[in-house]
C-alpha cells in the first residue's frame, strides 16, 4: 500500500504520523511524507523588476526549511516503527499540491490531520481536509486528535 500523508508541522499531524504507525504494517506499506508550501503572493506594478523584493526569497528559504523539518520528524516517527518513508517539499497552493502529488505518487492512501473547526470557522478559513477528501483520486484518512477531557471543578 502506498500512503501519502500530508503534514504541515503541527500537533494534527503528529496524530496523523502516529494513526498510520499504528494503523497500517510497514511490511507491506511505503509512505511518502509531504508538506505542501505555498508560494509568496504580492501585488505589484508590471514595471517592477524580478528581485525587487529579496526579504520574499529569504522568506520562502525560511519556509522551505520548516517544512522540511516537519517532513523529516513525521518520517522519523515512521521508520521508527519499521516503515519505509520518503519525504517530499511541494510548492503549490496546499489542496492542489496534496491531490497531484498523490497522484502522480500513484497513492492508495491519503493521510491527513485535521483541526475540526465548524460553523463559521470552517466557512472562512475552508477545510484543506475537507478538500482534500471530496477530490482525491483515491481513499482518504481523516486522523483527529482526541480532545482532553475538560477538567472538573472544584466548589
Amino acid at each position: 500500500m502506498r500512503i501519502l500523508l500530508a503534514t504541515d508541522g503541527s500537533t494534527y499531524s503528529e496524530t496523523a504520523a502516529h494513526a498510520v504507525a499504528e494503523q497500517f504494517r510497514p511490511e507491506t506499506s511505503k509512505v511518502m511524507v509531504v508538506e505542501v508550501v505555498e508560494p509568496l503572493y504580492f501585488s505589484a506594478p508590471p514595471e517592477m523588476a524580478p528581485g525587487w523584493t529579496p526579504e520574499l526569497a529569504e522568506r520562502r528559504r525560511e519556509l522551505a526549511e520548516l517544512a522540511q523539518k516537519s517532513t523529516d520528524a513525521a518520517a522519523d516517527i515512521l521508520r521508527r516503527a519499521g516503515f519505509t518513508v520518503e519525504t517530499r517539499v511541494v510548492d503549490d497552493e496546499i489542496r492542489n499540491g496534496i491531490l497531484e502529488t498523490a497522484k502522480l505518487w500513484k497513492a492508495d492512501l491519503i493521510v491527513l490531520g485535521s483541526q475540526g473547526k465548524r460553523g463559521i470557522q470552517k466557512f472562512l478559513l475552508g477545510s484543506v481536509a475537507e478538500s482534500v477528501a471530496r477530490h482525491a483520486p483515491c481513499s482518504v484518512l481523516i486522523a483527529r486528535a482526541q480532545e482532553k477531557p475538560a477538567a472538573a471543578k472544584v466548589a
